[in-house]
């Protein structure tokens, strides 16, 4: 049984102050409107709607919580950089995905859905320096990388683990399609280890 093989909703939170106290670990998803979050959680739930996929980017407007089991919980956080969004909307947005990023104690790890075709924008960039400084470890996803040749997908790969390297040491990256399912393995491997060292920590 794979680790989202039991993902269910669990709760929605549009305020700080009704973030759920379960006493777990959660793992948080974000990523620019556009760039496949919602689908590469249902890929890796092996489920075709779990987080809401739309075509009109934008339209998680909430922390959505999935429960994992076993008290492990997937954040699905707002898109940022969606422009046909009131401003007073993105500003909610934003300030609560800062606060959250920033303070949640819960939180042991992002994972961050970049475009495979236009990595690391202003954005996704911005993203990477909020949450940086909390010492917490950051995954990449390169969404859509079956619309890239294996020339292409591969030097995509080189360039953004080069530029992480040298600015974000803490992060690594894959290549992900939720298409033809590439990627899932590595990416819960990766996902796994956190809750595990999590856990191994706050028990020691």
């Amino acid at each position: 049984m794979g680790l989202f093989s039991q993902a269910e909703f669990f709760t929605t939170v549009n305020h700080m102050k009704d973030l759920p106290w379960h006493g777990g670990k959660e793992v948080a998803f974000v990523g620019r409107s556009n760039a496949g979050k919602s689908s590469a959680i249902n890929t890796l739930a092996n489920h075709t709607r779990l987080a809401y996929t739309s075509k009109t980017p934008g339209r998680t407007q909430h922390l959505n919580y999935f429960s994992l089991g076993e008290n492990r919980f997937l954040v699905d956080l707002p898109g940022y950089g969606y422009a046909k969004v009131p401003p007073d909307v993105q500003a909610h947005w934003e300030a609560l995905l800062s606060e959250y990023l920033q303070t949640r104690d819960e939180l042991c790890g992002l994972v961050v859905i970049m475009d495979a075709r236009h990595p690391l924008t202003e954005r996704d960039q911005g993203m990477l320096g909020w949450f940086a400084p909390t010492g917490k470890p950051i995954h990449i996803l390169l969404t859509k990388s079956d619309k890239l040749s294996r020339q292409q997908s591969t030097q995509t790969l080189r360039d953004v683990r080069e530029f992480l390297q040298e600015h974000f040491p803490q992060c690594t990256a894959q290549l992900f399609s939720s298409l033809k399912k590439l990627g899932t393995d590595e990416a819960e491997a990766v996902i796994a280890s956190w809750f595990a060292a999590d856990s191994e920590n706050s028990n020691g």
